[in-house]
């Protein structure tokens, strides 16, 4: 049983950097066929793909974001992390990470709890 979890500030000061951490149990993010991917969904919107890294490393993001965004990993920690930075209010949302199947069949499989990062001074 695969699973991931989210951790991070749930408070980010507009124009400071979020940063937030998925960690992944019961499966490898180097294993190939996978991509582990951030979504988030702000108030009364929406689910917002962010972007992902992909077992081998290469990241690709969304064209329609607004905050610069990065994701890294660390595979000695099987974890992944999402910055976006110069966050605005617009940022506030629940922020989940996921696994995203791309070998055969193409869907997320396994979806973190999600995390509330509300974006306010």
């Amino acid at each position: 049983q695969v699973q991931l979890q989210e951790s991070g500030p749930g408070l980010v000061k507009p124009s400071q950097t979020l940063s937030l951490t998925c960690t992944v149990s019961g499966g490898s993010i180097t294993t190939n066929g996978y991509v582990w991917s951030w979504i988030r969904q702000p108030p009364d919107k929406g689910l917002e793909w962010i972007g992902y890294i992909t077992y081998s490393g290469s990241t690709y993001y969304s064209p329609s974001l607004k905050s610069p965004t990065s994701i890294s990993r660390d595979t000695s920690k099987n974890q992944f992390t999402l910055q976006l930075s110069s966050v605005t209010p617009e940022d506030t949302a629940v922020y989940y990470c996921a696994r995203f199947i791309v070998s055969g069949s193409y869907y997320w499989d396994y979806w973190g709890q999600g995390t509330q990062v509300t974006v306010s001074s």
